[in-house]
């Protein structure tokens, strides 16, 4: 039962992990219908600037900002000056994103390098306190972890549900054409969207090198993640989003404890049968 229970704690963990990704991910494939392949170097970017500004100033906090702030803004140019000029035009952008993230990639390689990084906690966050439950101990930060991912899903349901950007977001996801045609700026949504779902991905960068480690790869593995998680939870939905990662999350720490060997064939098993039955996803709705 001990083992059981820190196999879950750990699979919401990565969940959490998966889901702050996936948040931006989901935005800017639902709304914008880009799938955008450098979400992945983009959380890689905002790690290793989070990770400079930690050594700099102490404060962990402010990495974190720092991060999300410093992706936003080059997921802002991306969306202004190189990926807008082919709105509508799938494939294409596809491709782009793809050669987006192969030179960022490559250029932050050649200015961190090939090694490994871990970003430095605050003391409060560091080691591990015991659980009533089964008693046993558990490492603080990753409780944290799954507390922020609850944090962040709140506060992007409220965005979504309360706001008046929310209902233009909902609109975009239900009919862009409509929403053009109703005279709201569209290409100034987009960048908005896709500044919010990069500077999801720089936080989400930070926290994971704080809580496990950052190098060159954990681009790759968390776009593939991300794609799996929209596929599965459904495109536009940020419930879908927490409902595909928690899945995942599950699935992929379950597998790994219990069936090693054959721990990442549970992941595909769970995108093949929804891809079978919900071709868009649990949560996500048909094209009309």
């Amino acid at each position: 039962m001990k083992l059981f229970f820190i196999v879950f704690l750990n699979g919401l963990t990565l969940a959490s992990l998966y889901f702050i990704t996936a948040c931006g991910f989901t935005l800017i494939f639902g709304l914008m219908r880009t799938v955008n392949m450098a979400h992945g170097v983009l959380l890689l970017l905002g790690a290793y600037i989070g990770y400079e500004v930690v050594e700099m100033t102490g404060f962990w906090v402010l990495g974190i900002i720092a991060g999300g702030l410093s992706c936003a803004l080059v997921g802002a140019f991306l969306q202004a000056f190189i990926l807008g000029r082919y709105q509508g035009d799938e494939l294409r952008q596809t491709l782009i994103t793809i050669a987006i993230s192969i030179i960022l990639a490559d250029f932050l390689l050649w200015a961190w390098g090939g090694l490994t990084y871990q970003i430095s906690l605050p003391e409060m966050l560091q080691g591990g306190i015991r659980l009533p439950l089964l008693n046993v101990g558990y490492s603080v930060v990753r409780l944290t972890l799954i507390g922020m991912a609850i944090v962040v899903g709140v506060l992007l349901w409220l965005l979504i549900a309360k706001t008046k950007l929310g209902i233009i977001i909902r609109a975009g996801v239900d009919d862009r054409e409509m929403l053009q045609a109703l005279g709201f700026e569209i290409k100034k949504i987009f960048i908005i969207v896709f500044a919010m779902g990069a500077a999801l991905a720089g936080m989400a960068g930070v926290i994971f090198g704080s809580a496990l480690s950052i190098s060159p790869g954990t681009d790759i593995q968390f776009l593939l993640s991300s794609l799996v998680v929209v596929i599965v939870g459904g495109m536009g939905s940020v419930g879908g989003a927490a409902l595909g990662a928690l899945l995942i999350g599950l699935a992929e720490q379950y597998g790994l404890a219990y069936a090693p060997t054959y721990g990442v064939v549970f992941t595909f098993l769970i995108m093949v049968t929804v891809l079978a039955f919900r071709p868009q996803g649990i949560l996500g709705r048909a094209e009309q």
